[in-house]
């Protein structure tokens, strides 16, 4: 026994599976995904660097650096400015390098499935 909408979709709409293997959609992939981990490694690390340091190192993270402010808060409120600077960097990244591919790609998927939803 097939599935109905398996063998419906094979009659005249597009071949997805064809579609994630194609060039363009690798290519795709491999441009978001060679900017995607780099970057969440390098943040992990420098996360997990900030915990074992308030973990294990508290008479340095206590260091004042001004005033009340210390080393630890410094690089606690880091953690933010670096979140939002990668996600600032990833959106710039995309609309530069992504999403006209995946324009592209869309269009094609379109006009393969013949203008349907």
């Amino acid at each position: 026994m097939t599935d109905r909408r398996i063998d419906e979709a094979h009659k005249g709409g597009v071949d997805y599976i064809a579609v994630e293997e194609s060039a363009p959609f690798r290519e795709l992939k491999k441009r978001q995904r060679s900017f995607v981990f780099p970057l969440a490694v390098a943040f992990l690390v420098w996360y997990f660097a900030y915990v074992l340091l308030s973990s294990f190192a508290p008479e340095f993270m206590a260091q004042p650096v001004s005033g009340a402010i210390t080393v630890g808060l410094v690089l606690g409120l880091g953690q933010f400015v670096t979140t939002f600077a990668i996600t600032m960097g990833y959106v710039a990244y995309a609309n530069r390098r992504l999403d006209p591919g995946a324009e592209a790609l869309r269009v094609e998927l379109e006009r393969a499935d013949g203008g349907r939803s």
